[in-house]
């Protein structure tokens, strides 16, 4: 066995991408991919790093006729664990594909949030003007309110579903196998350029959202106008979402397979914390919400506790997310 292949051998039994054993070198992947392909060989300073990572012996990596794994007890011991879960070539496509199909209906069970409280603020509208009697304004609304939200519940559960079995991807360590980083790297790289297209779309209409209310409130167009552009803005706001969540959901499943940024070994920990907090967060204030409707029959007038609560989560979840970083 020549040392191309003792090296393919050592790198995959610890578990190693090319990339990872490339890091661990201190050389790029280019050489662990040319030392691997026997169209070059480290030097004398790179194969004793490697039989010391590898916890082998000089010998079994230079000397071809030895065939068997003689173990270095005196090598290097960190952090190797040999039961770690690898992901295949077939996971890993079928990840994607999954994630890929199930994004838009995820999306749009945001959507539906986003849009759930518009018919109620129209009809309460329409009822100050007399055009409809005001308790069939706050049926109909909060029949269209509670039936969107019972939708996007039922997409939202049925992803989860879908998904579970790729849980361990976001909650625990994992190895993809030799071949998989390469493949993800370059469906992300196929759809880069359309999905930034898409997400500065997306910004443009939240950044355009207010324009139509500002200027009907400035040319002073009757209520009805006002509560219609207000409206209008959730709607522009829901696409706008929808896009976010769309392209998010796939982009993010490139970034868990390649363990990048916030899907990094390191972050896995500070996201739990940050995924109770917020889902602790949006059940008080959906309680909150509910409260001032039924309590005080403000449903007119508490749809504003969407968009504050909007602000006030992503400053909690910015310095919620500093001090996890800060302590890693």
């Amino acid at each position: 066995m020549i040392l191309a292949d003792k090296i393919i051998n050592e790198r995959k039994r610890c578990g190693w991408s090319q990339e990872e054993l490339a890091e661990k070198l201190s050389v790029s992947r280019q050489s662990v991919s040319k030392w691997e392909g026997a169209q070059a060989v480290p030097d004398l300073q790179k194969i004793l790093k490697m039989a010391e990572i590898f916890n082998v012996t000089t010998d079994y990596l230079l000397r071809d006729e030895i065939e068997g794994v003689p173990v270095d007890n005196t090598g290097y011991t960190e952090d190797k664990d040999y039961n770690i879960r690898k992901v295949s070539m077939e996971e890993a496509n079928e990840y994607l594909d999954t994630i890929k199909a199930l994004a838009p209906k995820l999306a749009l069970g945001v959507l539906l949030c986003v849009v759930s409280p518009i018919l109620l603020i129209v009809l309460a509208g329409i009822s100050e003007s007399g055009l409809i009697p005001e308790n069939v304004a706050v049926a109909i609304g909060l029949g269209a309110l509670f039936g969107c939200i019972a939708v996007a519940v039922f997409l939202f559960v049925a992803y989860g579903m879908k998904t579970e079995k790729y849980e361990f991807l976001t909650k625990e360590d994992f190895e993809t196998e030799y071949g998989v980083d390469g493949m993800v790297k370059d469906k992300k790289a196929k759809t880069e350029e359309f999905y930034g297209k898409m997400i500065v779309a997306a910004v443009l209409l939240c950044v355009l959202c207010p324009v139509p209310l500002v200027m009907v409130a400035v040319m002073g167009a009757s209520s009805m106008m006002v509560i219609s552009m207000v409206g209008l803005l959730l709607a522009m706001v829901a696409m706008a979402t929808y896009i976010f969540v769309l392209i998010g959901s796939i982009t993010d499943s490139y970034k868990i397979l390649l363990k990048e940024k916030e899907f990094s070994k390191e972050h896995k920990k500070g996201d739990k914390i940050v995924g109770s907090v917020a889902g602790t967060y949006w059940l008080i204030v959906t309680a909150i919400f509910l409260y001032l409707g039924f309590v005080h029959d403000s449903w007119k007038s508490n749809w504003i506790i969407w968009p504050i609560a909007g602000l006030v989560f992503a400053a909690i979840m910015t310095i919620l997310n500093a001090i996890v970083k800060r302590d890693e």
